[in-house]
């Protein structure tokens, strides 16, 4: 039996424990974040395609390796990229310190940080804060955690998901410098399920797929982008579909509300391609249409100018497509059909976009596939997010 639960009615999985405080990084706010599995977990994990990955990054990618994973360590407010042979230094220091505090293989534990790039990590104050962390850990601690990896998020992100007697539990983070190429921001999974070694990575690839990879803010991919899985087993085996069936749904939940709460953002945006030839073919239209900034400020500015949504699937010079099939939808609305405009109610398609939650349908007409992306308008506060952002 499965049971999708709200943020209200969070629940942790079996045997995760945390802890999130502040040590000094940059602010008085929540910077340091250690999770901790009492049992070594099964672990998969996904990270950014960007040709200048931050230190964590390359050392995660060797941690994780073995398939085995027992704690997380993540800062915000400093990414450690750009940082050369000290930055992968103090990522490995800080794995060790965790595993000495904890009583594990420090390569049992995975290294993130987060926030502005080619900057040193304070590390006196991070040593500091790690001191006796054993202590510090508590359960039922997800939520704060959630909080203490934030940088410009709105707010903390974090859902669960019953499936038979496991708990699968999320926390993310992401609000700018998101277009994905393997997960987002930062993503946490975490379950008490007991689930085969070979299934991890391949169920965590075909999710991620169809929910972080098919999100964007601004076309930016991160240096620091990592989606991990664990699995510690204490719940026991289960059905292996419904499992994945329940990771989809925290994962999209995440998915959406990273796009949601987007630097500057007031609307979500969904775009549904359907009648493409490939799944490829209709993401990549897709996200030519949530990316595009004349189409997102259109959106914000509530103007019904659906030629903007023509433009951008125009603009992937996809011979495949012709106009003459093209059918294109503000929610229930049809503005273009097959070739041709379509009389509409203006004030009514004006009304639709001031909603916080606004879908755009595009139907090429030449085949069976389909594909959902997620994205958010551009306002005016994304340019002041980002214009002063380092200092």
């Amino acid at each position: 039996m499965k049971q999708v639960l709200s943020p209200v009615d969070f629940e942790h999985p079996q045997g995760f424990l945390s802890l999130a405080k502040n040590v000094g990084i940059k602010d008085g706010t929540l910077d340091l974040t250690v999770i901790y599995s009492t049992v070594r977990a099964r672990a998969a994990a996904m990270f950014t395609r960007n040709r200048f990955p931050g230190a964590p990054v390359i050392v995660g990618r060797k941690h994780i390796a073995n398939g085995f994973v027992q704690a997380l360590v993540i800062n915000s407010k400093n990414a450690n990229v750009a940082m050369g042979k000290q930055g992968i230094d103090n990522a490995v220091e800080t794995c060790r310190i965790v595993g000495a505090e904890l009583g594990v293989d420090y390569r049992d534990v995975l290294p993130f940080s987060t926030g502005v790039i080619g900057r040193p990590l304070p590390m006196d104050k991070i040593r500091a804060g790690l001191r006796g962390i054993r202590n510090e850990l508590q359960p039922n601690n997800l939520k704060l955690a959630a909080e203490a990896i934030m940088t410009t998020d709105k707010y903390p992100k974090y859902f669960s998901r019953r499936v038979g007697a496991a708990i699968i539990a999320g926390i993310a983070k992401g609000a700018g410098m998101i277009e994905p190429n393997m997960a987002t921001m930062l993503v946490y999974l975490m379950t008490d399920a007991e689930l085969p070694a070979k299934s991890l990575r391949p169920m965590l690839r075909r999710v991620v797929e169809r929910t972080f990879n098919s999100m964007s803010i601004d076309t930016d991919t991160s240096t620091s982008d990592t989606v991990v899985l664990m699995a510690n087993g204490l719940a026991g085996p289960l059905n292996i579909r419904e499992f994945e069936a329940g990771l989809f749904e925290v994962s999209e939940y995440l998915t959406r509300e990273i796009a949601r709460s987007g630097e500057g953002a007031t609307k979500l945006i969904t775009v549904d391609v359907n009648g493409a030839k490939t799944t490829t073919q209709a993401k990549r239209i897709g996200k030519f249409v949530v990316n595009s900034p004349l189409v997102k400020t259109a959106v914000y500015g509530c103007d019904p100018n659906w030629g903007r949504v023509i433009m951008a699937v125009g603009k992937s010079f996809d011979s495949t497509i012709e106009s003459r099939k093209v059918t294109i939808g503000f929610g229930d609305t049809y503005v273009f059909r097959k070739g041709s405009p379509v009389d509409c109610d203006l004030e009514a398609l004006r009304a639709y976009l001031g909603q916080k939650e606004v879908s755009i349908s595009v139907d090429l007409g030449i085949g069976k596939a389909s594909a959902r992306v997620w994205g958010c308008d551009l306002t005016e506060g994304y340019i002041k997010e980002n214009a002063y952002y380092t200092t």
